[in-house]
């Protein structure tokens, strides 16, 4: 039955008699829910919500009310062919969110488990957002963007295409995000800069003192030291063996955008 008995339905909601609405989920008055979406267990939409075809996504979400997911890309190469929004578990998306499929026939977005995405923004076509991630109010992110896991972007942040947030990076407000942002850093300024080492957020996900001095030097090098990009990144490799510097600089190494270059006074 594509409507578990123990789903509460509000009697304005329309839902698709092929969509799937999972056991003890929710539906608010006037949602509406098309052809091809599968709801999974105990979420919950707010009123006015619509999840359009292709839309799939796990247990535990709370949507806000006016929240429009799966919508057709913003891509004027968009031919309307299948793609797909795929969204994890335990989500919370709030008011007036829009998050579209991907652009390209069977091609996904994907937004991960636990994140905390805040009102009046867009993730569009073909994004990959980790696990565990604050996207605050008004932020837009382009297509193609990957943002790994725990990073913050503030409110007004705007994220060009391809680019690609590091885990555990913090984005301050109305920040132009149009390079590579390596993982565990504070970035801000129109034209984003590094600003030093997102410290609080470290703290909060149990890196030890070690470990947050080691990232520190990494940063060092990286961004204090007058050495070009590859004498530092070879610099981090042969005297921080840990695991969080080795992958700074995995992540350096793999952009293909260039990282954020270093701006004035760091926080402290």
């Amino acid at each position: 039955m594509p409507i578990d008995p123990s789903a509460s339905i509000a009697p304005t909601a329309r839902i698709h008699p092929d969509a799937v609405i999972g056991a003890q989920t929710v539906v608010g008055e006037y949602c509406v829910i098309e052809s091809d979406v599968v709801i999974g267990a105990f979420c919950r939409l707010e009123p006015y919500v619509y999840v359009k075809r292709w839309t799939e996504m796990g247990e535990g979400n709370e949507i806000s009310a006016g929240t429009a997911l799966g919508t057709d890309p913003l891509d004027k190469a968009f031919t309307g062919e299948r793609s797909y929004l795929r969204i994890g578990r335990g989500n919370k998306i709030r008011e007036h969110y829009t998050i579209s499929r991907g652009t390209k026939p069977e091609s996904v977005t994907i937004i991960g488990d636990g994140n905390f995405i805040m009102t009046s923004g867009h993730i569009a076509h073909n994004c990959i957002i980790g696990n565990q991630c604050v996207i605050a109010s008004c932020a837009l992110v382009a297509g193609y963007v990957e943002v790994e896991d725990q990073a913050f972007l503030s409110g007004g942040v705007v994220v060009h295409q391809f680019s690609k947030i590091g885990r555990l990076a913090m984005v301050g407000g109305n920040t132009r995000v149009n390079s590579d942002l390596p993982p565990f850093l504070l970035y801000s300024d129109f034209n984003v800069a590094p600003r030093g080492v997102n410290l609080v957020g470290l703290r909060r996900a149990g890196f030890s003192a070690t470990e947050i001095a080691e990232v520190k030097a990494a940063y060092r090098l990286l961004y204090r030291s007058g050495l070009k990009l590859s004498e530092a990144l070879a610099r981090i490799e042969a005297e921080f063996p840990g695991s969080h510097a080795a992958y700074m600089v995995r992540f350096i190494r793999a952009s293909h955008r260039g990282i954020a270059r270093a701006g004035g006074k760091e926080e402290e």
